[in-house]
Formats: C-alpha cells, structure tokens, sequence
C-alpha cells in the first residue's frame, strides 16, 4: 500500500493509539470506532488504512515484537559481562532503566493478548509466537555468552533453560497485574539467579535424583 506521507503518519498515529488502548481493553473488546475516536480519525476511514481488524493487529504485534527487539538493543549495548546483561534486562521487567517508574512487564503485549489471541487469530498468534521465539533465542544466546566469558557455570541446555526462565517471568507478570504487587517479580529475579548459578555438578545431581 503507498501512502503519502501525511496518510502515513495518520496510520502511525491509529496504530499508536491502538496499541495503548489494547493494553487497556484487549483486543477483542476494543471496537473500531473507539479506535477512531480516540485518534481523532474520522469515522469509515479505518479500512483505508488497514484491510481489516485482524490485519491492523497483525501490524500492531509486528511493531510491538519489532520495537522491543530494538529496545533490548539498547539495553544491551551497555558494557557488562554475560551475567550482567542478562540480568540487565530481568530488571527491565520490574523497573524500564528509562523509566523506573513502570517496568517492561507493564506493557508486555504477550502477558496481555497471547491467550487471547491463540484462540482468536492464527496469523496474529504467529506474529506474535515469531516474536517469543526470536527473544528466547536472544536469551539463550546470552547464557551462552556469560558461560564462556566465565561470568556464570556451566549448566542445562541454554535454549531450554531461557524457555523455563521466561515461561516463570510471564507468570510472575501475570501475578504482579492480578495483584497490582510487584512481589512476584522481585521473587522471579531471585529465582532466575539461582537457576543461572546452579553449574554442572548441581544440574547432574537434580537430573540423577529425578531419574531415580
């Protein structure tokens, strides 16, 4: 689709606005013409910008995974060891560096809309799960680069390690909404640096006694 400049900030602009109100409301929930009317856009000129509403969210989570992989970018381009970065960015779930204020949990799209989503949209869930994957590389390449700069001991598989990381932070997030308490948070930080620091010896033990 070409679109003049104006017509493309325009388009910017709903997606923007839609983004803040589905962290609000979900998806399902939010209608059309709320969308509109919050961005001061005209009532029917919505499907001049996107086909339908499922096109418009599949573009509002291909921002989203895009624009926090760039945030993570950044969060990382600060010099530390593995560890450091790692946890660089745990923290960022409780307090954004750039915003103590709120955290990146705050406005995680995939604690909002992945259940919603599963079940209402394929190619929103595949924008979405593509999202999720890219990052659980990231974080097991991250584990990998803190064990070979020394920075954390050997241990379980690092992609598998990141899933369960990860799979604990979205239920702490889910915990921390439901309780307006950010407790689960900080104890999936203490969790998390217990689980990075248990080496080689510890992990054999854990797999010896449960293969018993």
């Amino acid at each position: 689709m070409h679109l003049t400049k104006k017509a493309e900030a325009t388009r910017q602009h709903i997606l923007d606005t839609g983004h803040r109100l589905v962290l609000h409301k979900g998806f399902s929930a939010l209608g059309l013409l709320e969308i509109l009317k919050a961005c001061g856009v005209p009532k029917g000129s919505f499907y001049h910008y996107f086909p339908s509403k499922e096109a418009f969210g599949c573009e509002l989570l291909q921002q989203y995974v895009d624009g926090y992989a760039r945030k993570l970018d950044g969060l990382l381009s600060v010099p530390g060891n593995g560890n450091e970065r790692l946890m660089r960015y745990w923290d960022a779930w409780i307090a954004d560096p750039a915003d103590p204020a709120q955290g990146w949990a705050d406005e995680c799209l995939v604690v909002k809309l992945a259940a919603e989503v599963a079940d209402l949209s394929e190619d929103m869930r595949r924008v979405l799960d593509a999202g999720v994957q890219r990052l659980l590389a990231r974080i097991a390449a991250l584990i990998d680069e803190a064990r070979a700069d020394g920075s954390l001991p050997a241990g379980s598989p690092s992609p598998a390690l990141a899933r369960v990381l990860y799979q604990m932070w979205l239920g702490a997030a889910l915990l921390a909404k439901l309780s307006q308490d950010k407790t689960p948070l900080t104890q999936a930080r203490d969790a998390t640096g217990q689980l990075l620091a248990c080496g080689t010896a510890r992990h054999i033990a854990a797999d010896q006694a449960l293969s018993r």
